[in-house]
């Protein structure tokens, strides 16, 4: 069944993830081909330092225009690969998971499934998590925390299967250049008022190269950022909110 919402931007932040990439490109297409009329492909090359480079070129090779391929220069953080796939996707949703394939795009029809009028945002939650230990039990304390710390009604902040409205990825800012930026993305979404759906997806173990979230620096990057993060949009962000609204009566009362 086409889906009949709109078009779609598709796009997967990559580093170090040359293995991955041509199985997760073939399936991607396949699907999109098969249920969207007018669609796009971006990969974002986060300053890799494997072959993801001169896979990229190969598969730009193959796939012609249908695929937009932005490298930068130098590692920006799993943020910053974000907010270049959000800028550059120009369709009226946008899509977004991971380089390196584990999760599977093609379960992405039961995202585009739940699309209403009044639906801002389809976010997966893992039906079981597919990793070591270790990285379940942060993963799962990672997540509960921030959705308590900020008042987060989504149950898996960690689940990168997004599917979002792009005018309100227009109305946002986003700042956070690391994991962080999932917490900011939900929390400004949530704010928006937008409807949510919640899709459960499978996730799968990751077969090639390392996850850049849990390492020691990533992870006190993350916390430091998480902080700073709460800071302006819990703290702040309502003491600002009533300072705008005087100021506007005032406008009013002149």
């Amino acid at each position: 069944m086409k889906f009949r919402q709109g078009s779609l931007s598709v796009f997967f932040p990559a580093y170090n993830d040359a293995p991955s990439l041509p199985g997760l490109l073939e399936k991607t297409f396949h699907v999109l081909d098969a249920c969207v009329d007018d669609y796009e492909v971006i990969v974002v090359n986060d300053g890799s330092r494997d072959n993801t480079g001169q896979v990229l070129d190969a598969l730009a090779q193959k796939y012609g225009r249908r695929l937009k391929i932005v490298t930068h220069p130098e590692n920006r953080g799993y943020g910053g690969a974000l907010r270049t796939g959000f800028a550059t996707a120009s369709k009226d949703w946008v899509f977004y998971t991971d380089g390196d394939s584990q999760y599977d795009t093609t379960e992405l029809p039961h995202l585009l499934g739940r699309v209403r009028r009044d639906i801002g945002l389809v976010n997966g939650y893992k039906l079981e998590r597919n990793d070591p230990w270790h990285r379940i039990f942060i993963g799962k304390v990672y997540n509960q925390f921030a959705r308590m710390l900020f008042r987060i009604k989504l149950r898996d902040i960690d689940c990168d299967f997004r599917l979002i409205r792009r005018d309100l990825l227009d109305a946002i800012e986003l700042t956070s250049t690391s994991g962080t930026i999932c917490v900011e993305l939900v929390r400004k979404l949530e704010l928006s008022g937008c409807g949510v759906e919640e899709v459960g997806v499978h996730h799968y173990p990751r077969l090639y190269g390392r996850s850049q979230f849990f390492r020691i620096k990533s992870l006190l990057t993350t916390f430091g950022q998480l902080l700073r993060l709460f800071t302006r949009l819990v703290v702040l962000a309502p003491a600002q909110d009533r300072v705008r609204r005087l100021r506007a009566a005032l406008v009013r009362n002149e």
